[in-house]
């Protein structure tokens, strides 16, 4: 095949990685004792096991959580940059000595210049009902992590596949513009694996520019009416439809993009012979698949730490109150079923997870030629969607909405109908529905990492029939681990009580190795 014959954007993006040379980490930067970044970089490891997170966005967090702890009672660029630089270079966020002073100075600019936007928002902050230090904090982390960033491969990926599905979604009665934005942050999501953070940035950056000197008083002036369109768009209605629309169109773009990455310069000539392209489509996909298993054994080993950690201490504090309070007693054996079973289910789930097949793969080449050759690639049938859904039969969506509560109401009576007859009390009954629910949601999202490079050819006959039972109780997960996310009490305890005195210990540990290598030289 020609590579004379590249549609368009596909042309564009090849050219913009030929152009996009990957800067070798200098190595005249910052360096850090290697037995303190040994324990920092456990105790990273630790930490943010407590933090159910994308391993893609764990550097904005980090970033994000030292900088509150450095500027929870005030300070400025110049003295929070050096140490924030240097405990992430400490975790090996960063590469050691990749960190250069004047990149520091960079920061400690960045971080001066949102704290003062921070000053000019203040006023704002009651009228517009809205919290502007963690604003502050979402954007200046996402910010100063794209700026230490310097590949960029995945944000010329996510503008062609941009581009590529911008045509492809309708909202019919809204303006195309929201239409853009929407699969812009579909995008972002789905591949790129952005978290509300970074999305709040980068609607930030479209909506007021890059912040800078020039910049700030306009962006105070103008801050309420461009807030509430950012925070509109982030809770559009239809957004999580896009998302699933987008994330099944990308099993092609995830296999090309790893390509890409690895050939860059010889993408071309690779693509001009046919049967070499195709044994790299193959022999990539192969690779990936085999990396499936090892990500969801990772992300269950994640998972079960996740809920020990944060959630069960709280949970059986409240049960072994009730039964001490209501029964005299601890009830043994309702409480280690709770921590036993749960766990457990999510361990036998995992079982069934399958990795993708060769027709699998051939039908990703297929899509892959497909998308490098056509301007306008037929992926899959296009989604047309409407924020007001035709209701030409009002009796059948009342049908379907009963059918919907049927399904919760026999899900839950199933679960509760056995702990009854296991003779669980209230308390234990509402903790063992409480971890279910969890572990049942971060199930659901293992399982879709492991058919991230999957192409299903059809539907599977049992699906409807899991669908009808499992999907209110992930649905309840969902709630129930998004929003005690917000009120993790370990985590505040470890962010603020642990962890400052553990990184003063490193800060001490490595002055002190420093002054030892000092004498030691100075014996020649």
């Amino acid at each position: 095949m020609d590579s004379q014959n590249l549609s368009r954007f596909t042309n564009l993006l090849i050219t913009s990685f030929e152009k996009e040379e990957i800067k070798n980490q200098t190595k005249t930067g910052i360096n850090v004792n290697r037995f303190v970044s040994e324990i920092a970089t456990w105790y990273e490891k630790f930490r943010n096991a407590m933090d159910y997170r994308e391993e893609e966005v764990v550097r904005r967090a980090a970033i994000e959580r030292i900088l509150k702890r450095r500027l929870i009672f005030g300070g400025n660029g110049e003295k929070t940059a050096p140490p924030l630089m240097r405990e992430l270079l400490w975790a090996r966020y960063f590469p050691d000595s990749s960190i250069s002073e004047e990149e520091v100075k960079k920061v400690a600019h960045k971080i001066d210049l949102y704290l003062t936007l921070r000053r000019q928002l203040l006023p704002k902050q009651s009228e517009l009902k809205i919290n502007v230090d963690a604003l502050i904090y979402h954007l200046l982390s996402s910010d100063l992590e794209i700026m230490l960033n310097k590949n960029k491969d995945v944000e010329l990926i996510s503008n062609f596949i941009f581009h590529l599905l911008r045509e492809r979604i309708t909202i019919k009665d809204d303006t195309s513009e929201t239409r853009d934005i929407q699969i812009f942050i579909a995008v972002r999501r789905a591949f790129a694996k952005d978290d509300i953070a970074f999305l709040r940035f980068h609607l930030f950056e479209q909506y007021f520019g890059k912040v800078s000197e020039d910049n700030i008083q306009k962006i105070a002036e103008n801050f309420a009416k461009g807030y509430r369109e950012l925070e509109r768009q982030i809770n559009y209605p239809l957004k999580e439809r896009i998302i699933s629309y987008v994330k099944k169109q990308l099993p092609p773009f995830l296999i090309f993009a790893e390509i890409l990455r690895k050939q860059r310069g010889g993408i071309r000539t690779l693509i001009a012979n046919t049967q070499e392209f195709q044994n790299s489509v193959f022999g990539t996909a192969e690779s990936r698949y085999k990396t499936i298993s090892k990500k969801v054994r990772t992300a269950i080993i994640r998972s079960v730490i996740f809920i020990l950690l944060t959630k069960f201490i709280f949970a059986f504090t409240v049960e072994t109150a009730y039964d001490n309070i209501f029964i005299g007693h601890i009830a043994w054996d309702s409480l280690v079923i709770n921590i036993v079973v749960p766990p457990l289910l999510m361990v036998i789930a995992s079982l069934f997870i399958r990795t993708p097949d060769r027709n699998n793969t051939k039908r990703i080449y297929d899509k892959i030629m497909g998308i490098l050759f056509v301007d306008k690639p037929q992926l899959d049938r296009p989604l047309m969607i409407s924020l007001k859904p035709e209701k030409k039969n009002p009796i059948l969506n009342f049908i379907f909405t009963v059918l919907w509560w049927v399904g919760f109401i026999v899900s839950f009576g199933l679960i509760i109908n056995v702990l009854n007859r296991l003779e669980f009390n209230i308390a234990s009954q509402g903790v063992f529905i409480f971890f279910v629910a969890i572990i049942s949601f971060l199930t659901y999202r293992i399982t879709q990492t492991a058919h991230s490079y999957t192409i299903p050819a059809r539907q599977s006959f049992l699906s409807p029939i899991l669908d009808f039972f499992f999907m209110p109780i992930i649905r309840v997960g969902r709630r129930f681990t998004e929003g005690l996310s917000q009120i993790n009490i370990f985590l505040y305890v470890f962010d603020y009580l642990i962890e400052t005195p553990f990184k003063e210990v490193f800060g001490f540990l490595e002055q002190w190795f420093f002054f030892l290598q000092t004498k030691r030289e100075e014996m020649g």
